[in-house]
């Protein structure tokens, strides 16, 4: 029945007045109706909606009882951080004995009533809070410890005449470990231009090592490396050989990492340059290997067999057996791959050498009989045979692999 022919209806039996009010009351009702039923929607919604775990909705117990709204006394502090402190030894006693969900509960208290104290006693809390939480995959605790943290953030870049830089590299960090990647970039990102402007070398140099670490951990090997060539130019500046190889070493290391192999081959070269210029031989070998290893992975096998040449001529100089027998083995492996058996042969029989130099009976033996496969290749049976049974005797002394060199023995005296 539409609203006109309501009122005819009406007409028939009420006065104007009467019939006015019946027409307001069918227009007003549903309007009452419905807002009541957002009222109920919202009243859901609040309740679907738990408190702020980090929010106080009523008073702790360790707070002091103030009359009047003042900072707390030297005593108050100091008798609130205590409890607080008891707090957070009692949260870690129960996360070792398994119980997270009531280690979770002291935390928050202690987080809440942290906030009391001041942003500079609450942000190292929320990070060790924040990085449990993490770990243990507590999704609702990251993300209200991680808003708090943007809410301190908001503060302190608000501050005037300007942020407190020492706050924001906590909250930086704070970030780091709960692995808000970006916000912690852009923090330190800023930071690096803050520094830079005013000449604050020291933070610039930790905020890029900082920016190093944290791209590295997340597999952003460009932005890693970028950080870290910034730091090898500062480190050139300033005349620091031992900060630019530690930074050169680390810069390689993302290369790596990243399949840039040429880029870590030309970082490592000047590695070794610098080592040259210090005349300390020590760590060349190691990093000759690298190099002759990053060669072969972008198919240059003769460069790759120089650096290993180099990396033997340095580690026997310096009599490092180990790094000797490493790069001679990776020269004969190579050699064998490219057919070249002659020199293969050749590269084992200075293992030989190296072996017996640091008295590797176990190298000896192997050296043996990687010698002995190679004369079978050629087709040398009797050295092969003589080869094999050197092996053998080795063998025998360390009860270790005898059955398999008589088996090669036996095969080829039947040859």
């Amino acid at each position: 029945m539409t609203c006109q022919s309501q009122r005819n209806f009406l007409s028939n039996f009420l006065s104007i007045d009467q019939i006015r009010f019946c027409s307001l009351s069918l227009w007003v009702a549903p309007l009452i109706v419905g807002l009541l039923m957002t009222g109920a929607v919202r009243s859901q919604e609040v309740e679907s909606f738990p408190p702020n775990p980090l929010e106080m909705t009523e008073p702790d117990p360790l707070l002091p009882n103030l009359i009047v709204d003042r900072p707390l006394s030297p005593q108050e502090r100091r008798i609130l951080t205590t409890a607080i402190e008891e707090l957070r030894l009692q949260a870690e006693a129960q996360f070792r004995q398994g119980d997270l969900p009531g280690a979770t509960e002291i935390w928050l208290r202690e987080l809440r009533l942290r906030r009391v104290l001041g942003i500079e006693e609450e942000i190292p809390a929320l990070s060790r809070v924040g990085e449990v939480a993490w770990q243990e995959n507590q999704t609702i605790e990251v993300r209200v410890i991680t808003e708090r943290l943007q809410q301190i953030e908001q503060e302190v870049q608000l501050q005037q005449p300007s942020p407190n830089f020492d706050q924001l590299r906590l909250i930086a960090q704070a970030y780091e470990k709960m692995r808000a990647i970006d916000p912690a970039v852009a923090l330190y990102n800023q930071l690096l231009l803050q520094s830079r402007q005013q000449g604050d070398r020291a933070t610039e140099t930790a905020t890029l090592l900082s920016l190093g670490e944290l791209h590295l951990a997340w597999f952003n090997y460009p932005a890693s490396a970028d950080a870290y060539q910034q730091l090898v130019q500062i480190a050139q500046s300033e005349g620091d050989t031992q900060k630019q190889i530690e930074y050169l070493r680390q810069l390689a290391t993302v290369y790596q990492s990243g399949e840039l192999y040429e880029q870590a081959i030309g970082v490592q070269q000047t590695l070794v340059s610098l080592y040259q210029q210090q005349q300390n031989f020590m760590p060349i070998p190691f990093v000759a290997v690298e190099i002759g290893n990053n060669y072969l992975a972008i198919n240059r096998p003769q460069d790759a067999a120089r650096a290993y040449q180099e990396a033997f001529a340095v580690s026997r100089s310096t009599q490092q057996y180990g790094f000797a027998s490493e790069a001679l083995q990776r020269l004969a492996t190579l050699y064998r791959s490219l057919n070249q058996l002659d020199d293969a042969l050749v590269v084992y029989q200075l293992l030989v050498d190296v072996e017996r130099q640091s008295y590797n009976t176990v190298g000896i033996m192997d050296a043996h009989d990687q010698t002995g496969q190679v004369l079978r290749q050629l087709g040398r049976t009797n050295e092969a045979i003589g080869a094999f049974r050197r092996a053998l005797q080795l063998a025998q002394e360390l009860n270790y692999r005898v059955s398999y060199f008589n088996t090669q023995i036996q095969e080829l005296s039947q040859q």
